[in-house]
């Protein structure tokens, strides 16, 4: 007998026949001996609509009430998942997250979890009940209810799987598993049976959408074991989909790449005749920093008679934000010849743990690329993966080329091991 943690999203939450049918792959486990703990999502769509109510109330709510308003989809979810379940002839009981309770810090909107109760789930455990706990919320120490973010169901249910030292902590979405990218982009992208932990961290903070990065920085610190699995598939399905692993298995035959990433979020900001002086990425930086606008990928261009140009990334919703505070604050402090942007531009990235021990494979990425007529205007690089900025209508391009270059959509045997 297992403990397991299920989390389910909001499209498997959809609809009541969505619910029923969630209850019904619960009770499939359930009978089968294990103990379970399920965080749903609240339904899909529901928390855009409870947050476009307050904002039609209140057009600059308070932070303190929107997540009092934002926590409720995902209360009506496990109690409706629990009435589904007892229809199954299963004991099953609900908790927000205050009840639990998760208790978080005071952060609304993007609280973190700091400590989690489990006597109460044990106790219904040992009894025999399925607990089901509401994603995405909590409560801070002066009992204000708090939420985490997007995608903060994932972490509760990571985080959850962590407190109780479940087996395993099951991701349920509309998606079979980790493929090697985008399959609406590249029809042969393959699913993959396994995964490391490094380069699913990677892949999420690239752009995957399939695990929300906050749950598994989660995962990798405490050590849960992930799987991501389809609720779509039949409820007697024996699919496995995607085990996140935390140890690189010793074989011979793992790929060099495992995915390919991309995200259309980001765009390119470029200070332009900065002086060449110690401290200058500092004073371009810090009023950024100061702003909380984070930046990704940095270049700084050789310096030509004592100037030079300084160039990152940011997310694009933050790019006229950002462009505001350099041409107000920076420009004129530091005495730059002016600043340009770009926010039509696309990350393209190869992840995989054996690019560590495979040389050649940021050349052979370029030269692809530049066969393409797809030119590069940043690269950014660690261990373990390897990226450029292209112009967005490049981008969709790009990974088809470097998923048919890297074969990604064969499984990796020896004679590949080579790039």
């Amino acid at each position: 007998m297992s403990l397991i943690v299920q989390k389910y999203g909001g499209t498997s939450m959809g609809s009541p026949e969505r619910i029923r049918e969630v209850a019904r792959r619960v009770a499939r486990f359930a009978r089968e001996g294990h103990q379970l703990v399920v965080v749903p999502s609240a339904m899909a769509g529901e928390t855009n609509r409870l947050l476009a109510l307050a904002r039609e109330v209140h057009p600059e709510p308070s932070p303190r009430e929107l997540d009092v308003i934002a926590s409720t989809g995902e209360q009506v979810s496990i109690g409706l998942l629990a009435l589904a379940l007892q229809r199954q002839g299963l004991e099953a009981r609900s908790y927000t997250g205050w009840q639990v309770p998760i208790l978080t810090d005071a952060a609304y909107a993007k609280a973190r979890i700091l400590h989690i109760e489990d006597s109460r789930m044990r106790a219904d455990l040992a009894a025999g009940r399925v607990v089901i706990v509401a994603g995405f919320q909590g409560i801070d120490e002066l009992n204000n209810i708090t939420t985490l973010g997007r995608g903060g169901s994932d972490t509760t249910g990571v985080a959850l799987a962590a407190a109780l030292k479940a087996d395993e902590c099951q991701i349920y979405t509309d998606v079979d598993g980790v493929y090697t990218t985008d399959p609406r982009i590249v029809p042969e992208a393959r699913r993959l049976s396994t995964i490391t932990f490094e380069e699913m961290l990677e892949l999420a903070s690239l752009g995957s959408k399939v695990l929300q990065i906050r749950s598994v920085e989660f995962a990798g610190k405490y050590k849960v074991k992930l799987r991501v699995l389809s609720s779509f598939t039949d409820v007697e399905s024996t699919d496995m989909g995607t085990l996140i692993t935390f140890e690189e298995e010793e074989n011979m035959e793992q790929a060099i790449i495992s995915g390919i990433a991309f995200n259309r979020d980001e765009a390119k900001i470029t200070v332009l005749g900065v002086p060449d002086r110690p401290g200058i990425a500092f004073a371009i930086l810090d009023p950024i920093a100061q702003a909380n606008i984070d930046v990704d990928m940095i270049i700084q261009n050789a310096s030509i008679e004592g100037l030079t140009d300084f160039s990152f990334t940011v997310h694009r919703n933050e790019y006229k934000r950002a462009m505001q505070i350099l041409e107000s604050k920076v420009q004129p402090a530091i005495g730059a010849r002016g600043i340009v942007g770009d926010d039509r531009i696309a990350k393209v990235s190869l992840v995989g743990i054996g690019m560590r021990t495979h040389a050649g494979i940021a050349s052979k990425m370029f030269g692809t690329l530049a066969r393409e007529g797809v030119n590069i205007q940043m690269i950014s690089t660690s261990e373990i993966k390897t990226s450029v900025v292209v112009d967005e209508k490049y981008m969709e391009l790009a990974v088809r080329v470097l998923h048919r270059e890297f074969a990604l959509d064969k499984e990796p045997t020896l004679e590949r091991m080579t790039p």
